[in-house]
């Protein structure tokens, strides 16, 4: 067995109604007299902020809500964020809501009581000095942000930066599948992708893969594999909410510590040029990559084949060709869309999406393939 280190949250609860009956307590355990919670203004129009609400009053913590998260968000909002978390005093957050409020929760956290600034801490390994109590409520199946140590901030019009740093590991995941009952058949299946997507790619991560991750990886898939097509058919099935919430969190387990790789480093340019989800974005580059990936991971791709279905039998490369046609037919029954020309990317934006994939180093590096800009070019040309 080969060297490993990996970390996580220190604390997971999982179950339906946990928001409500468990948070102020756990929130009073943690210290937290006055907390900040971090969400948008769809979570507070919808009431879903209401259980979180009357569990901190019931616990005797005072709660103000910062609701102006918006998706991909901008440092313009994150330093606002910033600010009014100051002028509260605040001495706790809670982040409530998809990725982007869990991200902007965990900035809060780290800055609030430092003297480093957004600008100082991007980057891997910047984030210095200690953070507030943090405990992060996902509302969507699909990002994983409540267990990994990684925020995206958007910081141009097509570019991101991300901070990585193990301060930014909650101290608490709360799994509430009763806070998704809500959410659109199209954000189930595009964040639900997200998270197999994390699944697979942490299962194949070239340079961090690992006994620990790959256990995680291969029941989250097993998990969103088995739900998915429920959770989106039928979106008050909270069996199958459950099932996704934790699946997704698994897999955001995995991928914090064995890295993704070329699905995610082709889907960041059609987010930030063409405004499309990020799930949905790893979803239409999702076949391409893998059968570009076919000849150097065939192997783990079959295995992952008998993770979908354990009764599958046939040689390595005809199971990982099953598992490639078993996802395309997940996407197709979840209706999503399959074609970059269905989403309106332009064919003569083709080549510079391929460069631009090419600047996600970070994420190629561990693609079980090395990748070129040519690459790039045909796996786009085939999604196209």
């Amino acid at each position: 067995m080969q060297d490993f280190s990996f970390s996580s949250v220190k604390t997971v609860i999982n179950g339906l109604g946990s928001c409500r009956r468990q948070l102020g307590s756990s929130a009073r355990q943690l210290g937290i007299t006055r907390a900040l919670i971090v969400t948008d203004n769809g979570i507070v129009n919808s009431g879903l902020i209401e259980p979180a609400l009357a569990s901190l009053t019931e616990a005797g913590i005072s709660s103000v809500v910062y609701t102006d998260v918006v998706a991909d968000p901008p440092e313009s909002v994150v330093e606002q964020s910033l600010a009014f978390a100051k002028e509260q005093g605040i001495d706790g957050v809670i982040g409530l809501g998809g990725g982007s409020s869990l991200d902007v929760a965990k900035v809060i956290a780290l800055l609030t009581h430092s003297s480093q600034t957004l600008q100082q801490v991007y980057g891997v390994g910047n984030a210095q000095g200690t953070r507030l109590p943090l405990i992060q409520i996902p509302t969507t199946a699909g990002t994983g942000s409540e267990v990994t140590p990684i925020a995206i901030i958007t910081t141009g019009e097509t570019t991101k930066q991300g901070i990585v740093s193990p301060l930014l590991l909650a101290d608490i995941a709360l799994l509430d599948a009763e806070l998704t009952v809500g959410l659109p058949a199209a954000v189930t299946a595009a964040t639900g992708v997200d998270a197999m997507v994390h699944a697979i790619e942490a299962y194949t991560s070239k340079l961090r893969k690992n006994p620990y991750s790959d256990v995680l990886a291969c029941e989250a898939l097993r998990l969103l594999s088995r739900h998915i097509v429920t959770a989106v058919e039928d979106g008050s099935n909270l069996e199958a909410r459950q099932a996704m919430l934790f699946g997704a969190m698994l897999a955001g387990q995995a991928f914090a510590n064995a890295p993704v790789a070329a699905v995610h480093a082709l889907a960041y340019p059609l987010g930030g040029h063409y405004h499309i989800s990020h799930g949905l974005s790893n979803s239409l580059v999702l076949p391409h990559v893998l059968h570009f990936n076919l000849p150097a991971a065939y192997p783990l791709y079959a295995q992952l084949a008998n993770v979908i279905n354990p009764y599958a039998r046939a040689k390595p490369m005809t199971l990982a060709e099953y598992f490639i046609d078993a996802l395309q037919t997940v996407i197709h029954a979840i209706k999503l869309p399959s074609r970059l020309r269905q989403v309106n990317v332009p064919e003569s934006d083709l080549l510079m999406l391929a460069k631009d994939a090419m600047l996600q180093q970070r994420l190629l590096i561990n693609n079980p393939r090395e990748l070129s800009e040519a690459d790039a070019l045909a796996i786009y040309q085939a999604a196209y």
